[in-house]
């Protein structure tokens, strides 16, 4: 039983940890899918945590600091848009820019507004987003095996875990069942035929871009409001780029997606768990190797152990239409 406990305690945080690599890599499903690649989802993340932290100490409120992060992230995405959808810009370069900025500025802006070493306020449980208790979970609790699974997995996440999840097939729905996703899809693979079509490409684009920024907005409102208690300087920490990974790895679709994202979750998890335990025949392991682990994973299931992934055709290539 302590073990069925312990894994139920790896796999509630593997959901916990999942959700803002999963919002991000659906992020990037948009963005991708449309034809705009998306290097700056570690930007935009981090702009949000910080906005979204930034907005509930001050203001005391959880869903303020969702808002402000959402824009923050919408912002950013529109420059994004501007330098690569309007002025053909190289899409990789202006990612790159784009997470340079953000965490330059948000630890300056941290440090003029809270003189916390770029830090914001520790926030208090209201001006966080807390765990909701589903139905029924505490009267099922002591039910064997599927009480502790519906209480300790299923029960007691926030609200964005929830909304992170809900997210996942609603994207399928959009991108595989509606007009707009046939759209999506097509401009990312064959832009000259959408605009024959007499379909704007550069309005799919951006909508698609405008959807990741929302997405990233989320992400990071997580990370500083419900995963966290403030903002701390670059407390993504490379969790964009995992999320860009996870999408390579589940070849730009989003159940897929979903599963790498717990997957790398779940190496994370681990890590943390195995810090300073001995293991058998082996000893107590480096600190430093066991976080390295979900990189490891990252890169040794890029590297050709999952298949040839096929990115949209026309991603990363601005369009110009032929005059």
């Amino acid at each position: 039983m302590d073990i069925f406990l312990t894994l139920l305690s790896l796999l509630d945080s593997t959901v916990r940890l999942a959700t803002p690599l999963l919002l991000a890599a659906l992020a990037g499903f948009y963005s991708e899918r449309a034809g705009v690649v998306d290097i700056g989802l570690e930007g935009k993340m981090l702009v949000a945590a910080f906005a979204a932290a930034a907005t509930a100490a001050i203001h005391g409120s959880a869903w303020l600091g969702l808002g402000a992060g959402i824009l923050a992230s919408v912002i950013l995405a529109l420059l994004h848009g501007f330098a690569c959808i309007t002025h053909k810009g190289n899409q990789v370069v202006s990612g790159v820019a784009l997470n340079i900025v953000a965490l330059g500025l948000t630890a300056v802006l941290g440090n003029a507004w809270f003189e916390m070493g770029g830090r914001t306020p520790n926030l208090p449980a209201d001006a966080r987003f807390g765990e909701i208790i589903l139905p029924l979970a505490e009267a099922l609790r002591g039910v064997p095996l599927l009480g502790p699974l519906y209480f300790e997995l299923i029960s007691g996440h926030n609200i964005l875990v929830y909304l992170a999840l809900a997210i996942v097939p609603l994207t399928w729905w959009i991108a595989y069942r509606t007009r707009f996703g046939l759209r999506l899809r097509a401009v990312g693979e064959n832009p000259a035929a959408v605009d024959t079509a007499g379909i704007s490409v550069t309005r799919l684009r951006y909508q698609a871009v405008l959807i990741a920024g929302l997405l990233c907005g989320i992400a990071g409102a997580y990370l500083s409001t419900a995963q966290g208690a403030g903002f701390q300087a670059n407390m993504t920490a490379g969790k964009g780029f995992l999320a860009l990974a996870a999408l390579i790895l589940g070849k730009w679709k989003p159940v897929p997606t979903l599963f790498a994202c717990l997957l790398f979750a779940f190496a994370d998890a681990l890590q943390t768990r195995l810090q300073g335990v001995a293991l058998p025949g082996i000893g107590e392991v480096p600190v430093q190797l066991i976080e390295a682990l979900p990189y490891l994973l990252t890169v040794l299931l890029l590297a050709g152990f999952v298949g040839k992934a096929i990115p949209p055709k026309a991603s990363g290539r601005p369009y110009v239409k032929d005059r």
